[in-house]
């Protein structure tokens, strides 16, 4: 049997340590923070603590002096002590529930989700057409607007849509208030739109592959 002066035996694994708080800080921070809260001279706590602070503000010195990171290195501290360090903060003491409290859940910014590949910016539009007065510069915007509207369904779709489907889309996303369906409308060609779609992807290609070739070439050429 090995003898336990082996140093194999004395190893210490993280599962066995105490727990860190703040791991980015490391675990010597959390030694020392752990050593502030233990000194029982109010004085010499304060001390530690600002020693403490000086040092966390080390690492980001370009940061230090700055007011509001100040603020943050403090709330570190009493964090890295588990609100255990009793010491004069020149900021508000953070509390320990306010900390673990979740955050209210944000509201999806899409109004109608059943319609995203139209994007949330379509329906902004939409909303500032129907406040214009009627006339031949919102007829323009409308059809623009239908217009866009289908070259964003081609995008999800990359097939075809009839008009019909895009003015029934923009009647209800505009609550009644945009017919184009009654005024006999005609959107652009999806013909076109596609063949739009397919040059821009094919410039980009070949933008791609010309970029490789004269990366290649470069380095084929001879140096005299």
């Amino acid at each position: 049997m090995e003898s336990t002066s082996n140093p194999v035996y004395n190893l210490e694994y993280n599962t066995e340590r105490p727990y860190l708080h703040i791991p980015e800080y490391g675990r010597h921070f959390q030694k020392m923070v752990d050593y502030a809260t233990s000194i029982e001279d109010r004085e010499e706590r304060n001390r530690i603590a600002g020693a403490i602070i000086s040092c966390m503000g080390n690492m980001q010195p370009h940061l230090r002096d700055v007011p509001d990171f100040q603020h943050k290195l403090w709330d570190q501290l009493f964090i890295m002590s588990d609100f255990k360090l009793d010491v004069d903060s020149p900021y508000d003491i953070p509390s320990k529930e306010v900390l673990a409290q979740r955050p209210e859940p944000l509201d999806y910014p899409q109004n109608h989700p059943k319609y995203r590949f139209y994007g949330n910016n379509i329906k902004r539009m939409i909303d500032q057409a129907v406040q214009w007065e009627k006339g031949d510069k919102r007829d323009g915007l409308e059809y623009a607007i239908a217009n866009h509207m289908k070259k964003c369904y081609l995008n999800w779709n990359k097939d075809t849509v009839d008009d019909r489907v895009i003015f029934e889309h923009l009647l209800e996303l505009s609550d009644g208030q945009i017919d184009l369906a009654s005024d006999g409308e005609n959107l652009t060609e999806s013909g076109q739109f596609l063949k739009q779609m397919n040059a821009k992807s094919n410039r980009s290609s070949s933008k791609s592959n010309t970029g490789k070739k004269g990366s290649r070439g470069g380095r084929g050429k001879k140096r005299y």
